[in-house]
């Protein structure tokens, strides 16, 4: 089953039916619970119909010996127990609810769960080309979706045909064959046109969930990227997006409540037609005294009784139709394997010393696009090896291939001769630190966000990490201290706080191996000194790859690596690679003529950004 992306499940599409089946295995996990709502579901049923019956015995009788003598206690005891039925209908059916009210809250638990667990799962690609709003819509919408599956497929469709069932083989017996043949033509008419028409009119419900989530993927998109927005006054252009796309689901909406109308009114006449040819007959009866008005009373109750669930039915076979495609939607999300699996024999990674080599990898994210083309290189354990180039020479594709957010296309990467597709990706990115250009921070307390990089930790252990972050400080300094709120993303603090918030997660962490992707890219030249004593700290004894722009970050690396169009071009230390007076020496003078050197100043060597 493949999972659709967010606007693009056609409109013609049918659910698939078999979705129901999947959801045994939730009411399998309490058998015992859907047992007993069973039971009490039938005897509601039971108490329903009976309910009538009482109703009869109460007209009969009254009608039977008016003007004469009433034995007040006996229609007393009738009407006790007709309202006994009644109370009795309504009790065992709140009972039944209550007893599955677990079962069904339980399976949205644990499919949301599933459901979660397989997204973190999912590979970078996946991420990368699904939009986040209405990724959290299908999840919404198909866990609900669960629960309504649950709850009216046992009770409502299910008691609604017990109940027509129980009706017909009363009238058959009581009465004849002509009631129970036009209840259940009635019926089948029913159900009939509700199944077409809903059949129709899905494509508008449809088309509503996808403009529902178009819309509100802008709307979060647009509030994520807030700062931008502002930096080019485009609030107007935004809302203007929003509101096309508001205009579609407010047109998809009027469709879906046009046919919703069309379908209420057909089910209407149906049942008022049905209702009009029963009750002809059942007075005709009366007035040829076939029937006692008691008689007449109790078909029209067993009328109300059973065409105001049938009516009902007729809403829960629309939900259940709109329910399937929610529930369609998330298990495609669950159905679709990720791109990025451990092997089926895959162990766990034993880092001895640390050695990571690169041996002639070729990779591309598109094949029309070559990233990198044969690289072979290796950082032998406990070694810094730097990266530099230009934009797109696929320095940060080097990281991303070392934590497996994607593979190789030929070639391998291996830690301590192993090969990492061989190993569990857990092992293989618990060796891992890294410390991202761009750190986005969970809109929670500073505290919870340093500890993230091992939320096992001691109080303790974060409050030296963040110290050795050079964040103490930074902290003291804050009114509410480490339970500041950091906002959503980390938007109160600035960048190069986050990146030490970065750099005292990886510290926390401790790691064998670490990925600097131009860690310090975001902090001034005072703050960057400080961080990188720091990191020289963390780095020590540990296999380290850099990625950097600014060569000034670098220049102590034990090999700096030159890429350019994907290929190393050079390598060696910085003095030699300047003494060389190819790329590295270009990029060095390059940098040198801009001016854009923050330390230059104070006597060392200018950077690159």
């Amino acid at each position: 089953m493949r999972a659709y992306a967010d606007n693009d499940y056609p409109a013609d599409h049918k659910p698939d039916w078999k979705v129901i089946s999947g959801l045994w295995p939730y009411l399998a996990e309490f058998r015992g619970r859907v047992v007993l709502a069973l039971a009490f579901l039938v005897i509601s049923k039971l108490a329903t119909v009976a309910t009538p019956v009482a109703l009869k015995y109460i007209v009969d009788y009254l009608d039977e010996n008016r003007g004469g003598e009433i034995l007040l206690w006996i229609p007393v005891l009738l009407v006790v127990a007709y309202g006994l039925l009644r109370f009795g209908s309504t009790l065992f059916s709140e009972l039944r609810d209550a007893v599955f009210a677990r079962v069904a809250e339980r399976a949205m638990r644990r499919v949301s769960l599933r459901v979660f667990e397989h997204l973190h799962n999912r590979e970078l690609a996946f991420h990368l080309d699904r939009k986040t709003g209405g990724l959290a819509r299908d999840i919404e919408r198909g866990t609900n979706g669960i629960s309504f599956l649950l709850r009216f497929t046992l009770f409502n469709i299910v008691p609604t045909l017990l109940e027509i069932l129980l009706v017909a083989a009363i009238l058959f017996v009581v009465f004849n064959v002509g009631y129970v043949l036009a209840i259940l033509v009635a019926v089948v008419v029913y159900i009939v046109f509700s199944i077409k028409v809903t059949e129709w009119r899905t494509k508008f419900v449809r088309e509503a969930n996808a403009r529902d989530n178009q819309s509100n993927s802008r709307a979060v998109d647009s509030l994520l990227n807030y700062e931008t927005v502002k930096y080019f006054n485009n609030e107007k252009f935004e809302a203007d997006l929003y509101d096309e796309d508001l205009d579609d689901w407010e047109k998809a909406r009027l469709k879906n409540r046009l046919s919703l109308a069309a379908l209420n009114s057909g089910q209407a006449l149906i049942i008022g037609l049905a209702m009009i040819a029963i009750m002809t007959m059942a007075v005709r009866e009366v007035a040829s005294g076939e029937i006692t008005l008691g008689d007449f009373t109790m078909i029209n109750a067993y009328l109300l009784q059973l065409f105001i669930p049938l009516n009902a039915l007729g809403f829960v076979y629309r939900e259940i139709r709109q329910a399937l495609v929610n529930v369609e939607r998330l298990f495609g999300l669950l159905g679709d394997r990720p791109g990025i699996e451990d092997a089926p024999d895959a162990r766990a990674l034993v880092v001895s010393k640390g050695e990571v080599r690169f041996d002639h990898v070729h990779f591309a994210y598109r094949q029309d696009r070559q990233i990198l083309r044969d690289i072979d290189f290796v950082i032998p354990a406990g070694h810094t090896v730097a990266v530099v180039g230009a934009s797109g020479a696929g320095k940060s594709t080097l990281a991303r291939l070392l934590f497996r957010f994607y593979d190789v296309d030929q070639g391998r990467i291996t830690i301590d001769g192993q090969d990492i597709r061989t190993v569990t990706q857990d092992s293989l990115r618990s060796t891992i630190g890294v410390v991202p250009q761009d750190t986005v921070l969970f809109n929670d307390t500073l505290y919870r966000n340093l500890a993230y990089g091992r939320p096992d930790a001691s109080e303790e252990e974060v409050y030296l990490a963040a110290r050795m972050a050079h964040l103490d400080s930074f902290i003291q300094s804050l009114p509410d201290g480490y339970e500041t709120q950091v906002g959503e993303r980390g938007l109160k603090l600035s960048g190069g706080e986050k990146q030490r918030v970065a750099i005292a997660r990886v510290i926390l962490k401790n790691p064998p191996l670490l990925i600097l992707d131009e860690a310090t890219s975001s902090l001034d030249s005072l703050s960057e000194q400080a961080i990188l004593g720091a990191l020289k700290e963390v780095s020590r004894q540990r296999t380290t790859l850099v990625i950097a722009h600014r060569l000034s970050t670098i220049r102590d690396a034990d090999t700096i690596l030159v890429m350019d169009d994907g290929r190393i071009v050079e390598s060696g230390h910085h003095n030699d690679l300047l003494a060389r007076g190819g790329h590295y020496a270009h990029l060095w003078a390059q940098q040198h003529r801009s001016g854009d050197d923050r330390d230059s100043e104070a006597g060392t060597p200018p950077v690159i950004e």
